[in-house]
């Protein structure tokens, strides 16, 4: 039960953000306006400055799952929970974005809280601090 405590559970809840995020990475490169309803905002104009600054978010989001992904085949299980737990941040800082703005508050709680959550969880594990 440690071993899967440990290990297992963390790994995979980590596997499952970054391929999420990764995911929802590309949606916004390559459909900007389609993904921007996932983020709990409204879309402020459908132009290419818009657009522009939504591909970022892509960007932002792809390299992020990328360094997990990277980080849980070449780093020990401290060095990615640790990374877990800094990535952490951007979850945090979205859902507080949402909030902040007017949006959708259960988008907010629900995606990025849930998220950062997930995340902080996962990071604990693998430092071995729960």
């Amino acid at each position: 039960m440690q071993h899967t405590l440990h290990n297992v559970l963390p790994l995979s809840l980590a596997a499952l953000v970054a391929l999420g995020v990764i995911f929802l990475g590309g949606s916004y490169l390559l459909a900007p306006e389609r993904a921007v309803g996932s983020f709990g905002l409204k879309l402020p104009a459908s132009d290419p400055d818009t657009r522009a600054w939504l591909r970022q978010k892509g960007v932002r989001d792809l390299g992020l799952g990328l360094v997990v992904l990277t980080m849980m085949l070449t780093a020990n299980r401290q060095t990615l929970g640790a990374t877990l737990l800094v990535a952490a941040i951007v979850p945090f800082g979205d859902m507080s974005v949402v909030l902040g703005s007017g949006g959708s508050k259960s988008k907010a709680f629900s995606i990025h809280g849930a998220t950062c959550m997930v995340l902080l969880v996962a990071g604990l594990l693998l430092i071995h601090a729960i």
